[in-house]
């Protein structure tokens, strides 16, 4: 038996949630769900993975197949905002799901494509409208979007809107909201600004909190690995030959080191992608969907870019370098163990990086196993003699000439430097 017909939802929406292959609901789901169809305002403080997207999702389409638009036109009744290209894409692919044969028409707009195609659907009409802050007050400027007839308002991963520098434009497009609307407010955690954006934006919110604050998922199971910096990538090499990591998401601190790992990786033969702000959005969208279908075994991100991403069957999360903020730690192993399923979530930690450790355990409350590696013979690291490279037979060659180049053109080219064993102390 579907448990979310307890909820009180709609025969036609347990239809698309069974098919969805959702039987019980999430925690937040069970306390939310109810709320919102009662027309309050809601402060939902839970960590990514919870079911936030289905918790003010399920509702919102119930409510407006239950009460016809108000207004003629093809203005959105609801707005849902969220920090990133993957995350609006995510909620936008879940509504489509929780509102097949409903005559509901959702609209999506993110930065970084064409906005001709975004600019259509809008005037065809939306009745729900998935936005990124940039691109919705671009298109507002320009006149295409008109949000004064808005009944529903929801700001996702309002944290992350803070630590992405959206504050403020957040701000300008709520002015433009009507004042009598439904807010949907969501954060995995409260600092001081979101917390005063919070008291602005809602009127007598109900609070669901569903983990304390900064806390991590229990099913993770957390370890340390202390190295030599110059030792993370042969560390993370081999434990990505261990064939229980099925499918690993990697953080790097820098896009720079993001790139640099996945050239390491790719000379030993592991296919990897990497998404950060520098790729396009076809590029990322490419990479994740490879990712999604197990085409290749290994993601690495930047924090930004990871916002979006939720993949069910992550085995694990590394964290490549241990993140400044300690909160960002746990936004980070929360992509693992999703879904109910269990997970693992390792850290190296040079000795940069013992201050981040401590702030780290301080935040989540507990002190993490500690395991070291010393690192592998040098020789065995070393990658396949290269091939001879390609010359045009048009062009002459120059033995003078291409000295200096010949003797270059033997060295591997790739973004990781080598040392020989015999140099090393």
């Amino acid at each position: 038996m579907n448990k979310f017909k307890e909820l009180h939802l709609k025969d036609s929406i347990l239809t698309n949630i069974t098919k969805a292959g959702f039987e019980t609901p999430t925690p937040i789901q069970t306390k939310s769900i109810p709320l919102i169809l009662k027309k309050v305002d809601l402060l939902g403080i839970a960590q990514t993975g919870t079911g936030k997207t289905a918790a003010f999702g399920l509702p919102i389409i119930q409510l407006l197949t239950d009460k016809p638009r108000i207004h003629p036109g093809r203005e959105p009744r609801v707005l849902i905002l969220s920090p990133t290209r993957e995350l609006s894409s995510q909620i936008y692919d879940n509504l489509k799901l929780y509102s097949q044969n409903l005559s509901l028409r959702l609209g999506l707009v993110f930065g970084g494509v064409g906005q001709a195609k975004q600019v259509n659907t809008l005037r065809e009409g939306v009745d729900i409208l998935v936005a990124t802050p940039g691109r919705l007050l671009d298109l507002m400027n320009q006149g295409f979007i008109n949000l004064t007839k808005i009944e529903i308002f929801v700001l996702d991963e309002a944290d992350r809107m803070l630590d992405m520098g959206f504050i403020n434009d957040v701000k300008k497009i709520t002015a433009k909201i009507p004042r009598e609307r439904q807010t949907l407010f969501f954060s995995a955690t409260m600092p001081k600004e979101i917390a005063r954006l919070a008291e602005t934006i809602l009127r007598k919110p109900e609070r669901v909190e569903i983990t304390p604050e900064s806390t991590t998922v229990e099913k993770i199971n957390q370890k340390i690995i202390r190295c030599r910096k110059a030792a993370k990538y042969q560390l993370l090499r081999v434990l990505l030959g261990k064939d229980h990591l099925s499918l690993v998401l990697v953080f790097s601190r820098t896009k720079h080191g993001a790139n640099r790992i996945v050239d390491y990786l790719a000379h030993f033969k592991i296919a990897a992608a990497a998404i950060h702000g520098n790729k396009s959005q076809n590029a990322r969208e490419y990479a994740l969907n490879q990712f999604r279908a197990g085409q290749i075994k290994v993601l690495i991100a930047t924090d930004l870019a990871a916002r979006g991403i939720d993949v069910p069957d992550i085995s694990h999360v590394i964290n490549f370098d241990l993140p400044v903020e300690s909160e960002t730690y746990v936004h980070r192993i929360g992509r693992t163990a999703r879904a109910g399923k269990s997970g693992e979530a390792i850290s190296f930690c040079d000795e940069t990086e013992n201050d981040a450790l401590k702030r780290i355990e301080r935040t989540i409350g507990m002190k993490l196993p500690v395991e070291e590696f010393q690192g592998i013979p040098e020789a065995s690291v070393r990658i396949s003699k290269p091939q001879k490279p390609y010359r045009d037979p048009r062009r002459p060659s120059s033995n003078k000439n291409n000295q200096n180049s010949s003797r270059d053109q033997k060295r591997p080219k790739v973004g990781f430097k080598f040392r020989s064993s015999k140099n090393r102390s």
